[in-house]
């Protein structure tokens, strides 16, 4: 078989098409240029005023699957990563875009340490009882 016959068969595959690296839809970056650190809960809702993202073409495919899956209901980030079918990392690097881009904006989950004692919001129940 020749070399081009090898090459074609390793980075072709006839069932699926071509075969594409997760890394070569990020461009090889690991994090978004505004370090966005998403949880796997939090999120993304598409802008109101977010234009049609297929007539930017800065953007890729996954781009605009993402901005048109969260316009149609808000998604997590782990949600849009099973839609997708792609990994967890690729999806974070591609919402950081969006959010730099001004196409989608994060609600993130309170952290833990944020949320108020139970004790306390049994005292607040307990009183409301009282009423």
């Amino acid at each position: 078989m020749s070399a081009d016959g090898q090459g074609r068969r390793h980075w072709f595959d006839d069932e699926a098409g071509p075969v594409v690296r997760p890394y070569a839809m990020t461009r090889g970056r690991t994090s978004s240029q505004g370090q966005h650190r998403l949880d796997l809960i939090a999120v993304v809702v598409t802008e109101p005023h977010a234009d049609d993202p297929e007539a930017d073409h800065m953007l890729s495919p996954e781009h605009v699957d993402i901005v048109e899956l969260c316009r149609d209901a808000p998604q997590s980030v782990a949600e849009l990563a099973a839609e997708l079918d792609l990994p967890i990392g690729v999806v974070r690097v591609l919402v950081g875009d969006l959010v730099d881009a001004e196409f989608v904006h994060v609600n993130r989950p309170v952290p833990p340490a944020e949320l108020p004692d139970e004790s306390i919001l049994r005292d607040v129940i307990n009183g409301l009882r009282a009423l």
